[in-house]
């Protein structure tokens, strides 16, 4: 009991020590269903124009719903609805989250042909100057390089990155945008020199020009035609600082196996991201950074281009990369990395999406179903502690305190969850916590009959206790793992707010072991030694009369009771 005791102070200081209250008090975070949140809806692009095949509609689902996953965020729903995807998230905060999450056009590498600092916003806006870093966090840094990881799996721990540095446009990339009336070369001045166009048609370099990529339109796919995988496309980085002319598509993202990010054990605190191809893919971004490593300049960059927008930009700096694994270093911040590992995990569907719409959405059952939920539990919890009461009389105590235990380490544990892992509770999964007094209401009744049982064997109540309890845990063992393997299996076939009900079942499950083994057996060690349970009070509910124990047996347990006396 005393182990007990010291997990729910843990825990609940835990909770004082690192929760956020809410509503003046400290509580689980609520999922969408009674919180509300926000939602994205994803339509999809074919190149013929025709509807999309349900095979592909799944498949981007699965996808989809693992980037979500991905991203930490737990009790989001991914669903298709004909041709288009909806993803709703909780919380009204996650629109960052959800835009991310909505990125979903196909996944290229391509190489940079010529790149150039964006256009200056209006005089009128707070801008920085046009050789500013495209991406604040890589600062002095320089642009991010890729090259052969040391590891021969390739394989690490993590997730992604955000934009090159200041230091990519190379010898050879002018810093000045196409003046409108010379489309196909760049003026010189100074030390700058001249910047190599070969083989950029003269409609890219036209596009080129015109792109704006202060509109946020033109860095995450609206507008325009589909696009092709074998065109040069013209494209911006995700910050709007930086605008790009890529060559056609040499590597599809289907092609590559994981996307890890990493702590760079050579330089602490840094972050880089590890990544491997399978058979195709690696002869193609071979043949890609063959190319590449002979060229000076923008030209040497390798785009990794999502939802027309330039994710990253690395150079390669160690020659071709021919073993299918690289690495991507830079001064990337853990979330950068992160972030990209995403995109090159998650970012390859077999469909390309447009963004329809995202908005906030109130709660689609509220808080009323909420209170409901919680008011059957207590009915519940009521009519469960009337039967014990009337049933066992004295006991009813213990099933009652074990129950409120239960109760305590439950709500500790769900609110821990919350602060830590981003858990959600919603009305499926208060649906599960619910269930949880039936299956710890079984636990102790298992107990009580073992002991009741063991009384009418002849044994003392102190006896009874210890000999009841190796044979009722054996039950309760079982019973439990049955349940909990139940919902284990619940939790991997299901999802969205199903997998939520399967995961607070086995959560209370658990606990509930917890609650027996610490807490109800140690209780009836103590009881038994008191009087009024040990000495077989009438309302103790160890009673020989409320046991059905026979006459003879009640004879010789009182000879046993004298001579212990």
């Amino acid at each position: 009991m005393t182990v007990f005791i010291a997990l729910l102070a843990l825990i609940f200081g835990g909770i004082v020590a690192n929760a956020e209250m809410r509503d003046g008090k400290y509580l689980p975070q609520l999922g969408l269903d009674l919180a509300g949140g926000t939602t994205v809806t994803l339509t999809a692009v074919t190149e013929s124009g025709n509807p999309p095949q349900e095979e592909q509609m799944n498949q981007a689902v699965n996808i989809i719903r693992q980037r979500v996953n991905g991203l930490g965020i737990a009790e989001a729903q991914v669903t298709a609805q004909g041709d288009s995807i909806i993803v709703q998230v909780p919380g009204h905060s996650q629109r960052e989250v959800v835009e991310q999450v909505g990125q979903t056009a196909k996944l290229y590498f391509r190489q940079v042909l010529f790149s150039d600092a964006a256009a200056p916003q209006p005089s009128n806006t707070p801008t920085s100057s046009p050789s500013a870093s495209p991406s604040a966090e890589e600062g002095q840094s320089g642009r991010p390089s890729i090259e052969p990881s040391e590891s021969s799996s390739g394989r690490a721990m993590g997730k992604a990155l955000q934009n090159e540095g200041p230091g990519q446009a190379q010898a050879g990339a002018a810093p000045s945008t196409l003046p409108t009336n010379m489309p196909t070369s760049l003026p010189t001045g100074g030390t700058q020199q001249q910047p190599d166009l070969s083989g950029i048609k003269k409609s890219t370099l036209m596009e080129f020009q015109k792109l704006d990529c202060t509109d946020k339109k033109n860095r995450s796919g609206g507008g325009g035609e589909i696009e092709k995988a074998n065109e040069q496309v013209v494209v911006c980085d995700r910050d709007g600082t930086r605008k790009y002319i890529l060559g056609p598509a040499k590597v599809l993202g289907t092609s590559v196996d994981e996307a890890e990010a990493i702590s760079d054990p050579q330089d602490f605190g840094q972050w880089k991201v590890t990544l491997d191809f399978d058979g195709k893919g690696t002869k193609q971004f071979a043949a890609l950074t063959t190319e590449a490593s002979q060229q000076q300049g923008d030209r040497n960059l390798i785009a990794i281009e999502l939802d027309r927008t330039v994710i990253s930009a690395p150079g390669i700096t160690n020659g071709a990369i021919t073993g299918g694994t690289a690495e991507i270093t830079g001064d990337f911040k853990q979330k950068e990395a992160q972030d990209l590992a995403n995109v090159l995990r998650y970012g390859a569907l077999p469909l390309e999406f447009r963004q329809s719409s995202i908005e906030s959405v109130s709660p689609t059952l509220g808080r009323e179903l909420l209170t409901g939920g919680l008011l059957a539990g207590l009915i519940g919890l009521g009519v469960v502690a009337i039967y014990v009461f009337f049933y066992y009389r004295g006991l009813g105590v213990v099933s009652i305190l074990s129950l409120a235990g239960s109760a305590l380490l439950t709500f500790g544990v769900v609110t821990l969850m919350s602060e830590f892992i981003g858990y959600r509770l919603t009305l499926a999964g208060v649906g599960g916590l619910i269930v949880a007094i039936g299956i710890t209401a079984d636990s102790f009744i298992v107990y009580f009959e073992r002991l009741r049982d063991e009384v009418r064997e002849g044994k003392t109540l102190r006896q009874a206790v210890e000999r009841s309890w190796g044979r009722a845990r054996r039950t309760i063992l079982t019973a439990d793992t049955v349940t909990f393997l139940a919902a284990v299996i619940l939790y991997i076939v299901s999802v969205d707010q199903v997998r939520g009900f399967a995961f607070t079942l086995g959560l209370t499950t658990f606990v509930d072991i917890l609650v027996v083994f610490l807490f109800t057996k140690p209780l009836m060690s103590l009881l038994v030694r008191t009087r009024f349970f040990g000495g077989g009070h009438r309302f103790s509910g160890l009673s020989a009369s409320s046991l059905g124990v026979p006459e003879s047996v009640k004879a010789r347990t009182r000879r046993v009771r004298t001579r212990e006396a």
